[in-house]
Parts: structure tokens; C-alpha cells; sequence
């Protein structure tokens, strides 16, 4: 019962400010939601035995967020400055060898990793409206709905046993079947700007990063043998076991609207 309550107020909150934020207060929301985030992949890093420079890496991921969104940024002229900023900071580090070659790769990830997809986020916001936020976090529920019951009904082959034993191969094909469809459909109603062809490829896309994103999250927590990220929603983990899927999944859905 804690799992629905908190799972219905957090998606009721969600659409709350998706519906009545500007695309700049829902760039302040994302900030937030960066720095909890990020305080948990620092969680999770620290495990496993990388030892990142806190408040450096931080800014360098909010600076990245808070860029991308706007599409008369270079963004990668941001990206890359951001990253040379942790890069420095950590090559200060007294650490040496191999464990400052995991200190560098772990910061240097967390703008990547954090920054760029809450940042997309906004950045669809700010091209299509709410319309297509709510759009893309639909299709990847009903990417992950379609995996679940796919997989629960014909799941027979581990789909990455080493990183996610309960994922099959069955339910990801689930997910190719039916959120490329959902996207085509809801999207001729709330983005009808577009081709049907453009949403179905779009969906597809959405559904390989939305599996990618589950499975890198799984390989950070085994890494650190942990079973979520952390414990701020209850019944449901951390932020990061909620967006795992959203983070990769928002910078495809940018990279459509950035290239039509």
C-alpha cells in the first residue's frame, strides 16, 4: 500500500508541475531533482570505490542541465568545459594509477550521465509544450508496462543475466511491439505536427534507450552491491531507480525534435 500511495502522489506531482510550470520554473525543478540524483550516483560511486570531487562535479552537472535546454547554446562547447572542469579537479586528487583512472571516468560520466538527460527534459518542454513531456514519460511506462506483462507471460531467455536476471528477451519485444504503436497514435492527438512514421521511429528509439538506461542503472547498483539508490521514495528507492528509463530515453526524444 505504500508503494501505491507514494507511487500516485509522486506521479500526481509530476504532472502537476509538467501541466502548469513555464519550460524556465520546470528548469528549476529539474536542477533540484539533479542535485538529488546526483547525490546518490555519488552514493553509488563511492561503493564501488570511485572517489569523485563532490561540489565540483555537482556544479559541472547543474551547468550542464541548465544549458542544454536552450537550443541557441553550443551545447558541446558546455559540455566540454564542464567536463574539463571535473577532469581538472579530479587529476588534483593525490590518488594515482588505476583508482585516479576510476575517479576521472566517474565524474566525468555524472554531467553525461545526470546533466544532459534532465536538461533534454526541459529542452522538450521548451520545443513541443507539455504535451510532449507527457508524451515521452507515457511511452516509457507503457514501454516498461509491456515489458513487465510480456515478459511475466512468455519471458523465457535472460536478456543481460549478468546485469538484470529478471529482464527477458520476450519482454523487450513487448515493449518494440507496443510503445512504438502507443507513440504513433497518441502522438497524431498531442504532437499531429509530425508524421505517424516519424513517432513509430521515435518510439523505437525510446525503447532501446529506456532498456539501456534500466540495465546501466542494474550494472551501477550490482557494481556497488546495492539493491536501490537510495530511499527517498518510499516503497519505489531513490531518484535514479524512478527516471533510470528517462534518462536515456529524454535526450532521443530531444535529438528528434533538435533535428526535424
Amino acid at each position: 500500500m505504500t508503494r501505491v500511495i507514494s507511487g500516485v502522489v509522486l506521479a500526481a506531482g509530476a504532472l502537476a508541475l509538467i501541466w502548469f510550470l513555464s519550460s524556465i520554473a520546470l528548469l528549476g525543478v529539474a536542477l533540484i531533482v539533479v542535485a538529488m540524483a546526483f547525490h546518490e550516483y555519488d552514493r553509488i560511486v563511492d561503493r564501488i570505490g570511485a572517489k569523485i570531487p563532490y561540489w565540483t562535479t555537482l556544479l559541472a552537472t547543474l551547468l550542464v542541465c541548465s544549458m542544454v535546454p536552450f537550443q541557441w547554446v553550443d551545447l558541446e562547447s558546455v559540455l566540454a568545459a564542464a567536463l574539463l572542469l571535473v577532469a581538472l579537479n579530479v587529476l588534483a586528487s593525490p590518488r594515482v594509477g588505476a583508482p585516479l583512472l576510476g575517479d576521472t571516468a566517474a565524474a566525468v560520466l555524472a554531467p553525461v550521465y545526470i546533466g544532459v538527460p534532465l536538461g533534454s527534459l526541459v529542452g522538450v518542454h521548451a520545443i513541443v509544450g507539455r504535451e510532449g513531456v507527457l508524451l515521452l514519460i507515457a511511452t516509457v511506462a507503457v514501454s516498461d508496462t509491456a515489458q513487465y506483462y510480456a515478459g511475466r507471460t512468455l519471458g523465457r531467455t535472460p536478456l543481460a543475466p549478468l546485469r538484470s536476471p529478471k529482464k527477458t528477451r520476450e519482454g523487450a519485444l513487448g515493449g518494440f511491439v507496443i510503445a512504438p504503436v502507443f507513440l504513433a497514435v497518441a502522438g497524431s492527438y498531442w504532437l499531429p505536427d509530425f508524421p505517424w512514421y516519424w513517432h513509430f521511429s521515435l518510439g523505437l528509439g525510446i525503447v532501446v534507450a529506456g532498456i539501456i538506461g534500466d540495465l546501466f542503472e542494474s550494472m551501477l547498483k550490482r557494481a556497488a552491491d546495492m539493491k536501490d539508490s537510495g530511499d527517498l521514495i518510499p516503497g519505489h528507492g531513490g531518484v535514479l531507480d524512478r527516471i533510470d528509463a528517462l534518462l536515456f530515453a529524454a535526450p532521443v526524444f530531444y535529438f528528434f525534435l533538435r533535428n526535424v
